[in-house]
């Protein structure tokens, strides 16, 4: 293994001290020019790397951001993650990504993990399995030890902190909107995610809306254990359904696809909306008329709010809800 290269071996060979050596790699103003393009110029002959350790024990910082979401494989995730990456890398900050898998205990212990490693703040989307039990102690820990947790998405408003959120009960109402000016009669409403609170927020704007059409809706709760597209086959036929609002992609495409087997037109005979303007919304057929939740918005946006706190450049101190509007993608499974 090649000898690491170190400040005191650039300052023997040069014949200068190790303060001098550090300042001119740091541009210092007190050192002179010809000195410090002296220093620069042996530290890239020999591959010198500062060490990562000491510098962040000196600044208190790591400039790591620990992120922390549910699925890697959901398309939404993967944007919010490519969002949070560019912003951060913008102000010098590296991510160290964690996935729970919808786990309460992996949560906890990633957040354990990453916090004893100096990840100097969080962004988060809290897993399914914590909503569901409801028990969020493991962030007020975080929280106690003074390191600025970001949450996005599915959030939990017990928790007092900064969150970036979806209008996701008005893009709900934007979906209803969108089917009945399409001249849908007859609404259905299909979800996985009845458990989630995003999946909540969905539902009940969905209901707000429909009633100012003084119509009304149906949920179908699609259980895991068996096929969706059965599911929602049996949905559409016993209810004679115009019109579906997916409240997830998954159950959107799933519906699409139902109709296809039932031998239902889309959209002639059936329409659909979904959310999320994933992959599997862009490769439906027909592509599928969705809710954008602008993803990469999203996490460039909660990578600012943390990084504000981080470098003090926030001007309110306080946590506060940033919330990103939705719209409506029109494609294949809406009439114009």
């Amino acid at each position: 293994m090649r000898q690491k290269v170190t400040l005191k071996m650039l300052a023997q060979e040069l014949g200068l001290s190790i303060s001098t050596v550090s300042k001119s790699l740091k541009n210092d103003p007190e050192i002179s020019q010809i000195t410090i393009d002296k220093v620069k110029k042996l530290a890239k002959e020999r591959s010198y790397k500062p060490n990562a350790l000491a510098v962040s024990l000196k600044s208190n910082k790591t400039r790591s951001i620990g992120v922390v979401i549910p699925d890697i494989l959901n398309n939404f995730f993967a944007k919010v993650l490519q969002g949070i990456e560019i912003e951060a890398s913008k102000n010098n900050y590296k991510i160290i990504t964690s996935i729970t898998n919808e786990s309460f205990e992996k949560e906890k212990e990633y957040l354990d993990m990453l916090s004893y490693n100096g990840v100097d703040g969080f962004i988060l989307a809290v897993a399914q399995e914590t909503q569901t039990k409801g028990e969020f102690e493991h962030f007020e820990e975080i929280l106690k030890d003074d390191i600025p947790v970001v949450m996005f998405d599915r959030v939990a408003e017990e928790v007092y902190c900064d969150k970036v959120i979806v209008d996701d009960k008005k893009g709900a109402g934007r979906a209803v909107d969108k089917l009945i000016n399409s001249g849908c009669k007859r609404i259905g409403v299909v979800s996985t995610i009845q458990k989630l609170s995003v999946g909540k927020e969905r539902l009940e704007g969905v209901e707000k809306r429909i009633t100012s059409y003084e119509t009304t809706t149906k949920l179908l709760k699609l259980k895991k254990t068996k096929d969706y597209e059965q599911q929602i086959a049996q949905f559409i036929e016993e209810n004679n359904f115009d019109g579906i609002i997916g409240l997830d992609e998954t159950a959107a495409v799933s519906s699409v696809n139902a109709a296809n087997v039932l031998g239902k037109k889309v959209p002639d005979e059936l329409s659909v909306v979904g959310f999320t303007d994933g992959i599997l919304s862009k490769h439906s057929y027909p592509k599928l008329t969705t809710v954008s939740q602008h993803a990469k918005r999203m996490g460039s946006t909660a990578a600012k709010i943390l990084i504000d706190k981080l470098e003090l450049r926030a001007e309110r101190y306080l946590p506060e809800t940033k919330v990103i509007k939705t719209s409506i993608i029109e494609r294949g499974t809406t009439k114009n």
